[in-house]
């Protein structure tokens, strides 16, 4: 099967598409297509065995904002439709609402399925979204929330298949380079500190564990934490709490660093007030390190809570801080449950069997 992927979104979300190419590439030939947005690299590559990745120029290349890609999409979508034309893919899957609009252009008159997926992240492109999940041939959603979310949309029930995401298991796993830390017990939060993302929760819940200390992973590039208005606004936090002393901001760090971080703590903690992948909460339970998650999104579908790791109300400080303690205080039960996590993980959601998923969706929309 010749599978077409158009990868409109941010970098952390392409790191994830590219590892279920990768899987889907040893079956099948896959292309995904990209916008330039920097200036280095080749404009078509070999990513993998049965995979290439093409870069297609259209507007500056350089990282920019979803909406600020768009008047760049009818471009996108015309050399979509010249390369498709010469070479016809059987299936097409659409990433974001950037990559559905492009998708959609550049499919015209070719009579290939396109398949969606949205990457959910706020509600300014509702009415665009809705009518792309109703003229897509089927929409591919991270969870059961999602699902939910879409037949709330508009989206029929039966154009929406539930795959979700998966997890590079011999990166991310119970074995391996940790990173080294003090004596102390230590929670970890990898992600944006934006508010929302539940950065300011785990601030919050810190003054209710003495002792323990907090690193946080993510925001702006080291160098320019000084100058970070999220990051300034934590700090501020962290004094007013008591706690400036244990908080330790590595700012943003490279993904291949993580694990050895995940496995470097006693517990992770992830608690957005809302998530479409529960990306973090996953590759902590693969890490079998055990988890605090939120209680929203694709969290209420991979944490089994009491058993793979434990869910709680977002922005409930004082009840993630009780949650926390809890846990600290038994390493037989945070043993336990790491363990279940890695479980879990190597049960459901590596990119072998996602990618597997993906496939039979793919095909049952190619031979229709």
């Amino acid at each position: 099967m010749n599978i077409a992927i158009v990868a409109s979104v941010a970098e952390s979300r392409r790191i994830h598409i590219l590892a279920a190419a990768r899987e889907l590439g040893r079956t099948h030939r896959v292309t995904v297509y990209t916008r330039r947005d920097r200036t280095d690299g080749k404009p078509k590559s070999r990513v993998a065995g049965g995979v290439t990745l093409e870069q297609i120029d259209a507007g500056p290349a350089r990282n920019l904002p979803a909406d600020d890609v768009a008047p760049y999409l009818s471009d996108v979508g015309a050399q979509l439709m010249r390369r498709w034309s010469q070479d016809r893919p059987d299936v097409i899957h659409a990433h974001s609402w950037t990559g559905g609009l492009a998708a959609i252009a550049g499919a015209g008159g070719l009579g290939v399925p396109v398949m969606q997926t949205f990457h959910p992240g706020g509600s300014e492109h509702l009415k665009l979204e809705r009518a792309l999940g109703r003229r897509a041939d089927g929409v591919i959603a991270g969870s059961e929330h999602e699902e939910a979310a879409l037949i709330r949309l508009g989206v029929p029930r039966d154009h929406i298949s539930v795959v979700p995401y998966g997890v590079d298991v011999d990166r991310f796993r119970r074995q391996g380079p940790v990173t080294a830390r003090t004596a102390g017990q230590r929670l970890l939060h990898v992600g944006p500190l934006t508010p929302g993302s539940g950065a300011a929760t785990v601030v919050r819940a810190l003054a209710g564990l003495p002792g323990v200390e907090l690193v946080l992973a993510g925001g702006p590039e080291p160098g320019s934490l000084d100058d970070d208005r999220e990051v300034r606004r934590l700090r501020m936090l962290a004094q007013q709490a008591g706690v400036a002393d244990r908080v330790t901001m590595l700012g943003q760090v490279p993904h291949g660093s993580v694990p050895k971080l995940m496995r470097g703590a006693d517990l992770v903690l992830s608690l957005p007030r809302s998530t479409s992948t529960g990306m973090v909460a996953l590759e902590a339970m693969a890490c079998g390190v055990p988890v605090i998650a939120s209680a929203v999104g694709a969290h209420l579908d991979s944490v089994v809570d009491g058993v793979t790791g434990l869910l709680v109300p977002p922005d409930r400080p004082a009840l993630t801080a009780r949650l926390a303690r809890e846990l600290l205080a038994d390493p037989t039960r945070r043993t336990a449950v790491g363990f279940a996590g890695a479980d879990r993980v190597r049960s459901r959601y590596t990119w072998e069997r996602i990618s597997g998923e993906l496939a039979r969706v793919y095909e049952d929309a190619a031979f229709l």
